[in-house]
Order: structure tokens, then sequence, then C-alpha cells
């Protein structure tokens, strides 16, 4: 597949019931930037190549990488403190329970002083506060986690659009160029999806009549492809015509004429 060529202008043309067109990649995309940053690869050498899974263009990710470092070891101490502040809760629950019976079994005991109820009392209510207190805590590392996950979703959504890849797609040109800095928006590469290819025509209104009926023969031989899309539309180019789109396997040769007939 090393020496595909692709074509974008569509090439067509009609001989009687006979149609020409050239066999097209099945789609182009052009990528776009997602994020800001300086371009430290963009590998030139890949253009007409078949990408693999291997980043062809990275935007500088070093400060988001240290960041996700940290914010990972942040992460770990907060679910720790988590985890000690709630059986702290779960402690103070139970020292609570205890210290309640106490003060229930004496205050209404006359040989106990008013010091010595009032005393087990503000001990009950002292610890109590500390269980509050302990509670608040819990919800403010809570928080704290929560934002401390979104940020670290944000920096792996980062990252990942920061290493551009289109596996399988053959890149048709690349747009970027190594230490340029880009903004959101702004167009990265174009690929080609080469997995299926089309075919262009198109057909007048006495033509369309029936057409989806008929049998689709290429290079005078009987096929199993059907028609994928006809334009509701005229098209702007080819007046009173109907663009027409017939989806067939990937040839050993993109570009290659196709002679089209419908029987």
């Amino acid at each position: 597949m090393k020496n595909i060529i692709l074509w974008i202008a569509i090439s067509v043309y009609a001989m009687g019931s006979e149609y020409y067109s050239k066999a097209e990649p099945y789609r182009f995309y052009t990528l776009q930037a997602s994020v800001s940053g300086l371009i430290v690869k963009a590998d030139e050498n890949m253009e007409g190549k078949i990408l693999s899974n291997e980043a062809f263009i990275i935007i500088d990710d070093e400060i988001d990488r240290k960041e996700l470092n940290l914010l990972d070891e942040k992460k770990s101490n907060l679910q720790r403190s988590l985890e000690l502040n709630k059986k702290m809760a779960a402690n103070l629950e139970m020292i609570i329970s205890r210290k309640n019976e106490n003060y229930e079994r004496i205050k209404d005991l006359p040989i106990k002083s008013t010091i010595e109820k009032d005393k087990e009392f503000f001990d009950l209510a002292n610890t109590q506060n500390q269980l509050l207190s302990t509670l608040e805590k819990i919800e403010t590392i809570a928080s704290q986690l929560n934002d401390t996950q979104l940020r670290l979703e944000q920096l792996r959504y980062s990252l990942k659009k920061k290493h551009l890849e289109a596996k399988g797609m053959v890149l048709y040109k690349l747009y970027a160029k190594k230490g340029q800095v880009v903004a959101p928006g702004m167009n990265l590469a174009e690929v080609a999806d080469i997995t299926k290819a089309k075919l262009t025509l198109f057909l007048n209104s006495d033509e369309l009549d029936g057409v989806r009926e008929k049998k689709i023969y290429l290079n005078d031989k009987a096929s199993e492809y059907t028609i994928d899309k006809i334009w509701p539309l005229s098209d702007e180019e080819h007046i009173s015509s109907y663009k027409t789109e017939i989806l067939i396997d990937a040839p050993k040769q993109f570009s290659a004429l196709y002679k089209i007939e419908f029987k």
C-alpha cells in the first residue's frame, strides 16, 4: 500500500449508459487540535503511508505529566486520610454511646453531685463535638477527593489529545509543523479511511428511475454492490444531475478507473 495515490477531485465520465469513476478513499477527515501547546513531533515521513497506533503528532505534555504524578500522589493521601477519619468517627460513635449510657445512669441519682453530673454531661458533649468535627472533616476530604479526581480526568483527556493517532488511516496531508504553537480548533492533519472505496457518478432524473433495483456491473462484471447514497438535490457543478455513490471493497490501487453499468 506504500504507493497509494489519494484523489480528492472527482473524475466521472459518462458514455451513453456507461459511466467511469475513479476509486477514492471512503472518507477524508480533518483532524483538529483539541488543546493548546507546542508541537514537539510532527512526522512528515508518514505522509502517504498507513498510520500505526504510534502518535504521529505530539503536543508538549511535560507539565501535564508532572501534575498528573503529583495529583495521583495527592489522591492516595486523601484516600488514606478519608479512611482514617472514618475509623475515628466510628470510634467516637462507640465512645459517645458508652458515655451517653453512663450519663443516663447517673443524671437522676441523688448520691451524685451536680458537679459530677455536669462533668459527665460536658464530657459527653465534648466527644459529640469531636464527632461532628470529624464528620465535617470527612466531608471536606471527600470534596477535595472529588476535585482531585476531576482534575485527573481532565489531565488524562488533555494527554490523550496531545498524542494524535489514527491507526489504519492514510496520512494524506500534514498541516502541523514541529515547533509550531497550536490552539484548539487549528487543523493538524488530513487522513483518509481506506477500509473501503467509493465510486462517484452523476445521474440525471431519467436515469434515476428504478436505478436502485438494477444490478451494478463493474468493468463488465456483475457485482453484488448496491448504491449507497443518492443526493436528493441536483449538483451545483453538474447541473440537473444527482450525485450518486457506490461503496466497494478497498482496491489494491486507489485511483483505478472503473467502468460502471446498471442492468
